[in-house]
């Protein structure tokens, strides 16, 4: 019955906030030490997953985002849609006592149903290096107050993470790298500063091209050429490489490059490399190892 009626009231208010709903984004949101009922929780950001399930708190996840794709044991929660398309309605129809966050998350205007709705929702910062992480693991350990678990995990994804970067520490010449995100319309999309992408790429000791410019944006083939890549890197989407890779190498901006030249072309699962959660140490080595071979310090 308390479930009936606290559904009621959320649909309730629901309808009233989708009148009333405004694009005051996430000024409202709730901090961790305020949160006290954290025991259906429902996680957007991949990350964010992944850190409830390191820290062995996945009993309290009800339902997740589409980013959310690690562990496999997280594909079998409800999918509440995309971190950045929510659905309001799709999110209250779980029932939550609490919204874990990835900054980001939205739209403004479904943050703002929620708010109205009374879902206490705490907003995580999204920082794409070491100290970025370890804010991560600490802002969800204190929300789901596991704050000895989060000390515990976050002191071992520390020491693994200064260990990989540690890795490439002495290599003097740096790869240059030029990270894709997309071709539509045979126009690059690639990754300027201030990305997970570039963020990724400094953490494996190498060093992205593009640093005119914050943001991804698309670029002219000019600036593809001057910028000179020694290595392309891409998502891999799971389809076969042959092909992409060869309609990317063949690119009027890619062929002339010293990576078109040497076909260079390095393809890594999104969720892993991009993720900035606990897997992140792992797969700064495995970007090192690509781009360094065996000449990095293991």
């Amino acid at each position: 019955m308390k479930s009936l009626n606290r559904n009621t009231l959320r649909v309730a208010a629901l309808a009233g906030a989708l009148l009333a709903a405004t694009s005051a984004g996430l000024a409202n949101e709730v901090q961790p030490q305020e949160v006290h009922d954290a025991s259906r929780v429902v996680a957007v950001g991949g990350s964010i997953t992944e850190i409830v399930y390191a820290l062995g708190e996945e009993g309290r996840l009800i339902a997740r985002d589409s980013t959310s794709v690690f562990p496999d044991a997280a594909l079998k929660l409800p999918d509440v849609g995309y971190m950045r398309a929510l659905s309001p309605e799709g999110v209250l129809s779980v029932d939550p006592t609490l919204i874990l966050a990835l900054e980001g998350s939205g739209p403004p205007e479904a943050v703002e149903v929620l708010r109205k709705a009374s879902v206490p929702m705490v907003t995580v910062p999204e920082k794409f290096d070491r100290e970025g992480i370890l804010e991560k693991i600490r802002i969800v350990g204190e929300t789901l107050d596991v704050e000895e678990k989060a000390r515990a995990l976050a002191d071992d994804v520390d020491k693994d993470i200064q260990a990989a970067e540690k890795a490439t520490g002495s290599i003097e010449s740096r790869r240059k790298v030029l990270f894709v995100i997309s071709m539509q319309g045979g126009r690059i999309m690639a990754s300027g500063t201030g990305t997970a992408a570039d963020g990724i790429i400094r953490m494996a000791g190498g060093d992205n091209v593009i640093s005119d410019f914050s943001g991804y944006k698309q670029l002219t083939d000019e600036a593809v050429i001057s910028a000179a890549p020694e290595i392309i890197l891409m998502m891999d989407r799971g389809a076969s490489l042959d092909a992409p890779n060869q309609e990317l190498l063949s690119h009027p901006a890619i062929a002339p490059t010293p990576a078109g030249k040497d076909g260079k072309v390095i393809r890594m699962d999104g969720a892993y490399l991009l993720g900035f959660g606990p897997r992140t140490a792992a797969a700064v080595r495995d970007l090192s190892a690509a781009l360094y071979g065996e000449t990095i310090q293991n």
